[in-house]
């Protein structure tokens, strides 16, 4: 039996849409954007965007995971092709460096920039899970080399992985205040020079 769609069939396209979205969460976070910034940005009906999307948190949410598998893919990339701990977090810090200050997207990192003055505790607790398994996978990825001896034994993984979380989150923030990619590239070569030697 074949079955006739109900409806009419939508007028915009759904991936152009989401990626306009993305740029408007980027850019003024989750607390500040409003459905009205969201429809005018992504250029659709607020009846079209709740049909397509769902409500602003759900749409958020699939933002969110486009980011991460899209412009947030680095990370992941950096850990699963560099052989050392010290290579990975390196490569990550160096491109944020590059992806922080990109033109044709704003500046900084979505997932940290997004989260600020957000007073929605699902959206805050989200962001923060995020935020959170990255920094166990640095843990995780400093532990091993510490044990292979890339790294002295005594080394502090989990120590060692919230400073290069925090220094990542800083130059996201040093970004949207203006930093160069020059300039948080330095930041990022500093950092791995504090890390601790090989034995």
């Amino acid at each position: 039996m074949v079955t006739t769609p109900r409806g009419r069939p939508r007028s915009f396209d759904r991936l152009t849409a989401l990626e306009k979205a993305t740029m408007a969460f980027w850019e003024h976070g989750y607390e500040t954007t409003s459905v009205s910034d969201l429809t005018r940005a992504m250029g659709i009906s607020a009846p079209s965007l709740y049909a397509a999307f769902g409500d602003k948190k759900t749409l958020f949410e699939e933002v969110v995971e486009a980011y991460a598998t899209s412009y947030g893919a680095y990370g992941g990339r950096a850990f699963e092709e560099e052989p050392t701990a010290r290579r990975a977090i390196g490569r990550l810090l160096g491109e944020a460096a590059w992806l922080f200050t990109e033109p044709g997207h704003p500046r900084g990192c979505l997932m940290i920039s997004a989260a600020i003055n957000c007073s929605t505790p699902e959206v805050e607790e989200s962001l923060r899970v995020r935020r959170n398994s990255n920094l166990a996978s640095m843990e995780a990825r400093i532990r091993r080399g510490a044990e292979s001896g890339e790294l002295p034994s005594d080394t502090d993984a989990r120590a060692l992985a919230r400073f290069s979380g925090a220094v990542l989150q800083g130059m996201s923030q040093q970004a949207r205040d203006g930093a160069t990619e020059e300039e948080l590239a330095a930041v990022a070569e500093l950092a791995m020079r504090a890390w601790p030697t090989g034995e």
